[in-house]
């Protein structure tokens, strides 16, 4: 039986109840509705809506509830609509009558708003967590690779000289900017919706701030409306899971380029790597590969509650139950990406060998060559020019800036000395571009500290 079965002549259809029903993706949010339950008869009996004694053995009844779940002793029932009739119903089962009395003042309106909030914020602190474990191999990493000399890339070409520090330090910011992120769309996550009831209250006396201080918001909603129809705080989550999948996608993308062996920069730990049904000399960055491919998804939550919410009049509509099937998806595909990620960058190897080979290649210190002659005088479009014939000189030639001799440099400009073999060499370049955020030394030491004191911040 329904409980909101009263109004009605007829039984629901098999097929309508079926496609009605949300309990079997609703059902992880039993912690919620459970907390926000007890949460609320408390607030019951304190403004004496319920009596003492109804109100202490619903939440006793609620806590046997709970226990019972989580030691696997109660099973969930998926013929019940959703969750929240599923706890109410199994309560009425072990307490009588008491039971039915905790929905007074309430609507499922604003439960699901109080469970979904309540969700998210500890979602938000999880991917948090596993977002700062990362930075900090991150950091880890690059405290040894200060030195190690690899190429930058722009257009996917060679471009200038980097460290292969100062290169993953990079995605530290991004990392960085999607907890900033999180935390942002946490506090306006952090209200609490329940008292709203359907859309306009209830006429009991109740204490929502009482609610709120039980569960630990920081803020009550400000108008029952638009409480029980706001989803922006999930199609926000959705979008900060999106952006960080975004950049695990550009390093993942990294990584399979690099352990490529046409770049052969890093090799990938045999426990995270994969290999072929018919070609054993394959190791495939599969792990990699399925981070990239799982963006997709996560960037098809965030449509399909942008899609839900688009043409909503106020207030609750059933259409909004789509968005936690999308949400969980979400949730759970960023955890397991991010969680795995980590583990497979803290345990590939780094080649600097080939690093600098490669860096050796490509003349990515021309720009280095060319701010030699500034430094001599020469304006700067003069100097790019010259050292644009020396390129092609040294490409018909088959050398490179470094193979060049002095007569050689001194035919195109006779601004070159011998000093020119000291501007041009790599890790000279590197350590010359000590502007703040640069690749040097000291510019990077400064990046992971700034990084490690952030985390340290909480």
């Amino acid at each position: 039986m329904k409980m909101w079965e009263g109004r009605f002549s007829k039984e629901l259809d098999d097929s309508v109840n079926d496609f009605n029903s949300s309990i079997r993706f609703d059902m992880r949010l039993y912690k919620e509705d459970i907390k926000g339950s007890i949460a609320h008869a408390k607030m019951l009996k304190k403004c004496s809506v319920i009596t003492e004694a109804e109100s202490d053995r619903i939440v006793q009844g609620l806590n046997s509830i709970l226990e019972d779940i989580e030691s696997g002793k109660l099973s969930i029932d998926l013929s019940a609509e959703d969750i929240h009739m599923f706890i109410e119903q199994e309560l009425t089962v072990r307490i009588g009558e008491d039971g039915k009395r905790l929905h007074t003042a309430r609507s499922r309106n604003d439960q699901i708003c109080l469970d979904m909030r309540m969700y998210v914020k500890s979602q938000i602190k999880k991917v948090r967590g596993l977002i700062e474990a990362l930075l900090k191999e991150i950091c880890a990493t690059a405290v040894n690779h200060t030195h190690s000399v690899m190429p930058g890339y722009t257009h996917l070409q060679r471009a200038q000289p980097v460290t292969y520090a100062h290169y993953i330090m990079a995605y530290a910011q991004m990392l960085k900017r999607d907890i900033n992120r999180l935390d942002d769309i946490y506090v306006r996550t952090d209200e609490m919706p329940l008292g709203s009831g359907a859309l306009s209250t209830t006429t009991y006396p109740i204490d929502r701030q009482y609610v709120c201080d039980e569960l630990g918001f920081s803020d009550i909603t400000a108008n029952s409306i638009d409480a029980v129809s706001d989803r922006d705080f999930v199609i926000e989550f959705c979008f900060a899971l999106s952006m960080l999948m975004m950049h695990l996608s550009r390093f993942s993308e990294e990584i399979i380029l690099w352990s490529s062996s046409e770049f052969a920069f890093i090799e990938l730990d045999d426990a995270y790597s994969t290999g072929s049904s018919i070609m054993p000399q394959k190791k495939n960055p599969d792990i990699a590969e399925l981070v990239r491919g799982k963006t997709a998804r996560t960037y098809g939550a965030l449509t399909t509650v942008l899609t839900m919410m688009k043409g909503l009049p106020l207030a609750y509509n059933k259409d909004m139950q789509e968005d936690k099937e999308a949400l969980f998806d979400a949730v759970d595909n960023t955890v397991l990406c991010i969680s795995i990620f980590t583990k497979m960058f803290a345990t590939l190897k780094v080649n600097t060998d080939r690093m600098l080979e490669a860096a050796s290649k490509g003349f990515i210190n021309a720009t280095d060559c060319a701010d030699y002659l500034v430094k001599k005088g020469v304006a700067f479009r003069s100097a790019y020019k010259i050292v644009g014939r020396l390129i092609k000189y040294c490409i018909e030639k088959s050398k490179t800036l470094e193979t060049l001799t002095l007569k050689e440099y001194f035919d195109f400009s006779d601004k070159f000395d011998s000093g020119v073999y000291e501007a041009i060499k790599l890790e000279n370049c590197v350590e010359k571009r000590s502007v703040f955020s640069g690749p040097s030394e000291a510019s990077v030491k400064a990046q992971i500290a700034s990084i490690t004191e952030f985390i340290e911040r909480g």
